[in-house]
C-alpha cells in the first residue's frame, strides 16, 4: 500500500504571517478518507464537508470544541504536484489530498439545513468513516434505521436532536460527540467515560475535589521534593529520596497560551514540557534513583506530540511506538518512531501506572512504553478511546466529531475499545477510596520495586 510520507517534498506553512495563500497550493484539493475539500486562493482557505452532498458548513465564528479549532497549516508536495500531504502541525497526521480541476458540481456554500438534510449528513459522515462497528455494536445499518425512522420534515431542531442523539446511544466511545445548540442551550451527547469519571463526578464535591484531594495527596507523600508545574499538568518529585515519581494529567496545555493549534503555540508547549523534564530527570539522576514511577492513571489525552515525547524520556534506542491508519485512505499504517529525547533520559527500570480514566493520548503514550522492554505496565484497563476525532460541521451548524483513525501496536494490535491491560492489575480509584486507594497503588509499585 501506499507510503506517500517517503518521496512528499519539503514542509511549508500554507499561509505566511501575512496571512497571504502560498501560489504552490492554490486551487481545490479533496482528501482521501477524511470528507474533507478544501479551496485554496488569494483570500484564504475554504473548508467543505464531502460525502453524499457537498457543502460549507456555517460559519459561527464560535469553535465547538478543540479539534473544531485547528485547521491544516502545513503541507508537503507529492511528486508530480497532483497530490500532497496536509497537516495541522508539523509532524502530525499525513492527510493526503488530491488537486482537482474545479470545485464539483454541486459543492454549495447555502446548504440546506432542513432535519432530513441534517440527519442525511450526520448519517453520512458516520456509514464512510466511523472505523470501529466491528468493536462497538450495533452495526451503522441497525443505528441508521432507529434515526431514520425518527426523522420528519416538520420536526423541531429538540426533536431532531434527539434522534441524532440515540444513535449515539451505547457506541461508548468518548471520542465521538455531538455539540451544538439548541432553543439557545448548549448541548452534548458524549458516551464512553468509564467507570471511574461519572462516578466522581457524581459524588459530594464533584471532580474538582477528587482532584484536588488526590494533588494534594501526592504533594504531601514527596514532601521537599515535590513539583506541581506545567500549568498544573504535571506532579513530580521523589519517594523516600530514592525513586523517582512522574505524573502527567494532560498531554499539553503546559503554558497559558490560547492561541491552540498555532507554530508559536506548539514551540511554547514543547519548550516548557522539555524544561520540565530535563529538571526532573537531572534530579532524578544526581539522587541516584534506579526505578522510576510514571503515572498516567488520571492523564486525559490531548497532543500526540507529548505523547510521543514521554517514552522518548525513557529510551537509548528509536523504535516504532504505534502505528496509524485512516479509514477510507488506502495509505499503509503510518509507523510512529519514538525517538531518544535530545535532552537528559534515564534509562533504568520504569513503573508505568493507569486507570480508567486514562484515555486518548494517555494511551497512545501507554501504547508505546509497553514496546520498551524495561517497562512494567501496572494499575487498571485503559479506556480504549484512541483516535483523534474527525471535527465534521453538520449543515445546520451542529458539531459531530468521531473516530475515523486505527491506532495500533507496532505487531498491529488493536486497543480500540477494550483498552490496553496492564501486566500487573492494581485498583488505583476504588469506589470506597478514590483518593487515597491511588497512594496506596503507588506504595504498592514502591513495595515491588523494594523486592526487585
Amino acid at each position: 500500500m501506499a507510503q506517500p510520507w517517503r518521496s512528499a517534498g519539503p514542509i511549508h506553512p500554507i499561509e505566511t504571517d501575512q496571512g497571504e495563500t502560498n501560489p504552490a497550493i492554490r486551487g481545490v484539493w479533496q482528501s482521501r478518507g477524511y470528507g474533507r475539500l478544501l479551496r485554496i486562493d488569494e483570500a484564504g482557505v475554504a473548508k467543505f464537508e464531502i460525502g453524499e452532498t457537498c457543502y460549507r458548513p456555517p460559519i459561527s465564528g464560535e469553535a465547538l470544541s478543540a479539534m473544531d479549532s485547528v485547521s491544516y497549516r502545513y503541507f508537503r508536495i507529492l511528486p508530480g504536484g497532483d497530490s500532497a500531504i496536509f497537516q495541522l502541525l508539523r509532524g502530525d497526521t499525513n492527510v493526503v489530498f488530491d488537486r482537482l480541476d474545479t470545485l464539483p458540481e454541486g459543492c454549495t456554500e447555502d446548504p440546506v439545513a432542513t432535519p432530513p438534510a441534517v440527519a442525511d449528513a450526520f448519517l453520512d459522515a458516520f456509514d464512510r468513516h466511523y472505523a470501529f462497528f466491528d468493536r462497538r455494536l450495533p452495526d451503522h445499518s441497525t443505528r441508521a434505521a432507529r434515526v431514520r425512522a425518527a426523522i420528519r420534515p416538520d420536526m423541531s431542531q429538540a426533536e431532531l436532536w434527539d434522534a441524532l442523539a440515540g444513535y449515539m446511544q451505547s457506541l461508548s466511545d468518548s471520542h465521538t460527540k455531538l455539540i451544538g445548540t439548541v432553543g439557545g442551550e448548549r448541548r452534548r451527547v458524549q458516551d464512553g467515560q468509564g467507570t471511574t469519571l461519572p462516578r466522581m463526578r457524581a459524588a459530594n464535591g464533584g471532580e474538582t475535589a477528587w482532584l484536588v484531594g488526590l494533588i494534594d495527596t501526592t504533594m504531601q507523600k514527596l514532601g521537599d521534593s515535590a513539583h506541581h508545574t506545567g500549568n498544573d499538568r504535571i506532579v513530580w518529585g521523589l519517594i523516600d529520596g530514592r525513586i523517582g515519581y512522574i505524573q502527567v494529567f494532560q498531554m499539553g496545555g503546559f503554558t497559558d497560551r490560547q492561541d491552540f493549534g498555532s507554530e508559536a503555540w506548539a514551540a511554547a508547549e514543547i519548550e516548557e514540557f522539555d524544561r520540565i523534564m530535563d529538571e526532573a530527570m537531572i534530579t532524578f539522576a544526581d539522587a541516584e534513583v534506579e526505578s522510576v514511577i510514571l503515572d498516567l492513571s488520571n492523564n486525559r489525552g490531548g497532543w500526540d506530540k507529548i505523547a510521543k515525547a514521554i517514552p522518548a524520556r525513557f529510551t537509548d534506542e528509536p523504535y516504532v511506538g504505534f502505528t496509524t491508519v485512516t479509514r477510507g485512505s488506502g495509505l499503509s499504517p503510518f509507523p510512529h518512531m519514538i525517538e531518544p529525547a535530545s535532552g537528559p533520559r534515564f534509562s533504568g527500570p520504569v513503573y508505568l501506572l493507569t486507570s480508567d480514566v486514562t484515555v486518548s493520548g494517555g494511551e497512545l503514550a501507554t501504547l508505546a512504553l509497553r514496546q520498551n522492554p524495561r517497562v512494567v505496565h501496572a494499575g487498571g484497563v485503559t479506556r480504549g478511546s484512541f483516535s483523534t476525532p474527525l471535527a465534521k460541521r453538520l449543515p445546520n451548524g451542529w458539531l459531530l466529531e468521531l473516530s475515523n483513525e486505527v491506532f495500533a501496536a507496532p505487531d498491529g494490535s488493536v486497543y480500540e475499545e477494550s483498552g490496553i491491560a496492564p501486566q500487573v492489575p492494581l485498583a488505583v480509584y476504588p469506589a470506597d477510596a478514590p483518593v487515597e486507594g491511588h497512594w496506596r497503588a503507588v506504595e504498592t509499585l514502591v513495595t515491588m520495586i523494594d523486592t526487585h
